[in-house]
């Protein structure tokens, strides 16, 4: 039995206190509201989960091309016949911003692991689905929700005086009468949220194409982007990213950390997402054993870690995860680094 990894999961617990990690629509005026279930319930939607995972991924990757001194043997970028590619020079990754993704899966990590949809390409219609799935993040329990008002005190008023640099001067702007602007605004006391990514490593960095004549399907091929080790590389930007999941709406001025307390990482050698239910509330003790007996049964290797008790803390189940997978094999539908194309040269899109 094959027993590379195909699927890696990671499910946790992260508790977030006082927070607007994700704002839902105004209800009237300026009176924002909280995304809330109709359980009661606050949520963090899909799309914002996904945000803040490759903002995480973003900044990782940033400090891993300071650190890097570029190998040309391992990391040659353009080497060989027709500039065939094997391999990535680290200094050329980087992640788009989700309104402009591009189509450089040997470049842009977001173009891998998010995926991309052109529609308006002439004849060619790239599209790629994302081998990075997330859900929403949930509270385990109710939530309480408050409303906090917030005030804005305008003393810039034309025909007073305001302090600038020490120095008083008589304002010559324009007229603005209004001192004050109010706005209400929803946040939630306490949540302990439940959260679920998977990186389906069979897509990572491996585009397919079909074959097609007389409108059959005879033939499916696959094309990989970039070697092994760069493949493995993005796994472990991945992992460290769930980690480090920081970047939510509003945070810039309200500090709250969406880092895991209890986590739960496997490492599958089967495309399974069903361990994402080991921390839901409905979830009884005998589900959670019977989770873990069958992972480990099929070969799996699952790696529970908890701040709040036991040996193990969260960061030491991370290390562990990543020594794993550092010596694991990933699952390769390719077959090896014989032939490594970019996008380009494998689906040809101006031609």
């Amino acid at each position: 039995m094959d027993k590379s990894i195909k699927g890696i999961l990671v499910t946790f617990l992260a508790p977030l206190e006082n927070h607007i990690a994700n704002g839902g629509e105004k209800l009237l005026g300026n009176a924002s509201s909280i995304k809330r279930r109709p359980d009661g319930r606050v949520y963090i939607s899909g799309q914002m989960q996904r945000h803040v995972l490759f903002r995480a991924i973003e900044q990782l990757n940033e400090e891993a091309k300071k650190e890097v001194n570029i190998d040309s043997q391992q990391n040659g970028f353009y080497v060989g016949e027709k500039e065939r590619r094997t391999g990535v020079d680290i200094q050329q990754t980087f992640v788009s911003n989700g309104d402009g993704v591009t189509n450089l899966i040997e470049k842009d990590l977001r173009a891998d692991m998010g995926g991309f949809l052109h529609p308006s390409q002439g004849d060619y219609s790239g599209r790629r689905t994302a081998p990075l799935t997330v859900t929403p993040a949930v509270a385990i329990d109710e939530s309480q929700v408050g409303r906090d008002l917030l005030i804005r005190i305008k003393t810039n008023i034309r025909g007073e005086r305001v302090y600038s640099d020490g120095y008083v001067q008589t304002d010559a702007g324009e007229a603005d009468d209004q001192k004050q602007a109010l706005a209400t605004k929803e946040f939630s006391e306490f949540d302990l949220m439940h959260m679920n990514f998977f990186l389906d490593i069979s897509s990572l960095s491996i585009s397919k194409a079909f074959k097609y004549e007389n409108k059959f399907h005879i033939e499916t091929r696959y094309f990989k982007h970039v070697p092994e080790v760069e493949r493995k590389r993005r796994v472990m930007l991945f992992l460290e990213a769930t980690r480090s999941m920081n970047d939510f709406a509003s945070q810039a001025r309200n500090a709250v950390s969406g880092e895991p307390q209890q986590v739960l990482i496997v490492l599958d050698t089967k495309l399974s997402r069903k361990a994402s239910r080991y921390f839901t509330a409905s979830a009884s003790d005998m589900e959670r054993k019977n989770i873990l007996s069958e992972l480990e049964s099929r070969g799996a290797k699952p790696i529970l870690g908890d701040d709040t008790k036991g040996d193990k803390g969260v960061y030491q189940a991370f290390d562990e995860a990543i020594a794993a997978l550092a010596s694991s094999t990933l699952y390769d539908p390719t077959g090896g680094n014989e032939n490594i194309y970019s996008f380009e040269e494998a689906f040809n899109p101006t031609e």
